[in-house]
């Protein structure tokens, strides 16, 4: 894995190789010379049938590819027997964004309690504020944040940096958080990272994960909820209120623009509705 990979998508690899060797060892399979495209194909064909989405499918193909082509590479093996296999298509799927109604009942509504609550509600308006990535967000550090200017400093991927604004709510609940609650949660007078844990360590991905649908669940918000929810929330609401797409490619930290052009499909999506509800011949 030497191609510059994001730390999440080695970690994912890492599993997607540990559940095809799982596949191999109990089919008595003990060396990967002993594999055959007919095995490979079986993997696949196994997955299919554990209902996995059809991007979590691909995913494994790619690491499996991946590690024939290193074990070649290596002289582990004498043939690169995926080679000729070819990817499931991936179809790309609209992101799920929030309305506005259910933004505003996640962030005005959802009862931040206790400093730990002051703490969340800092972090839930910044995800929303920035569209940043969970990644970006638990390795911010308090000399990141330019709170007279209200902008921050982001680190994205590929180590690529870039400058994001902030707007009001996100700049009260910053400045509440870092006035009342971090410093009594902070342990070490070094500590540096901007959110911390109840135990003054860095807020861990997980946790932001559970935050996340945590409030989602008091705000008594039906869908599906992930921090990468509120980035695709926020895309979606620039674009619908008539944001420049390169501004939000550069705000997003997308390196492909055709990645940002789907947020107009969404808002695309999001017209035709608005049209259908409120154009009285139809």
């Amino acid at each position: 894995m030497e191609r510059g990979l994001a730390q999440n998508t080695i970690i994912s690899y890492r599993y997607d190789l540990i559940k095809y060797i799982s596949f191999l060892k109990k089919r008595k399979v003990n060396s990967f010379n002993q594999t055959n495209k007919v095995l490979v194909n079986n993997y696949f064909a196994y997955l299919r049938g554990k209902d996995l989405e059809i991007n979590s499918i691909s995913r494994n193909l790619v690491a499996v590819k991946m590690f024939y082509r290193f074990l070649l590479m290596e002289g582990l093996i004498k043939e690169d027997i995926t080679s000729l296999i070819e990817f499931p298509r991936v179809s790309k799927k609209l992101p799920h964004a929030l309305s506005l109604r259910e933004i505003n009942l996640l962030l005005d509504k959802a009862n931040f309690k206790g400093k730990l609550g002051l703490r969340d509600q800092a972090i839930l308006e910044l995800l929303y504020a920035t569209g940043m990535r969970v990644s970006e967000l638990i390795y911010l550090k308090i000399n990141d944040l330019n709170m007279e200017n209200r902008m921050l400093k982001c680190l994205g991927k590929g180590s690529k940096e870039r400058i994001i604004p902030f707007g009001d709510k996100a700049y009260q609940s910053l400045n509440l958080y870092l006035d009342k609650v971090r410093p009594k949660l902070v342990k070490n007078s070094d500590e540096n990272t901007l959110f911390l844990n109840s135990r003054g360590g860095r807020l861990s991905r997980q946790g932001v994960f559970y935050l996340v649908k945590l409030y989602a669940q008091k705000a008594k918000i039906e869908k599906k909820i992930t921090p990468h929810t509120l980035r695709h929330t926020l895309a979606t609401h620039l674009i619908e209120n008539g944001a420049d797409l390169r501004s939000v490619q550069e705000m997003l930290g997308h390196s492909d623009i055709s990645t940002t052009q789907i947020y107009t499909h969404v808002s695309r999506k999001w017209i035709s509705e608005e049209y259908y509800r409120a154009f009285p011949r139809t």
